[in-house]
């Protein structure tokens, strides 16, 4: 799968919303819910009751993409049930659409570039 690299922010609604929503309903609870804004590039994700199924909602410039994904064994690895929202890396969001477990995945080590030739 092509995903998201490098810095982009990504955003977890922990709670399950309806999803029967579209785009432009999942844009509504973002504003409304999540008090953020919906055209500012962070990825927004949103769980079913049934954790099989997740759905992205994102701003890429030219208009609103809506990712929806089910999978047909098992169930996605998900934060405790909670209000609120958390934040994900985009490694951590690469496994989570896999059906890993996000949670094992870490940041990565910076490496220093080097002062002089070897």
């Amino acid at each position: 799968m092509i995903g998201p690299s490098g810095t982009v922010k990504v955003m977890v609604a922990t709670k399950p919303v309806d999803f029967r929503k579209g785009a432009e309903g999942l844009a509504a609870l973002v504003r409304e819910e999540m008090s953020a804004d919906p055209f500012s590039g962070v990825i927004y994700v949103f769980r079913a009751k049934r954790a099989d199924r997740v759905k992205l909602l994102f701003w890429d410039g030219t208009g609103v993409c809506l990712f929806a994904k089910r999978l047909e064994e098992g169930a996605f690895r998900w934060p405790s049930l909670q209000d609120g929202v958390m934040r994900l890396s985009a490694a951590q969001l690469s496994a989570l659409l896999e059906g890993l477990d996000w949670r094992r995945v870490h940041a990565g080590r910076r490496a220093r570039a080097p002062v002089a030739a070897s």
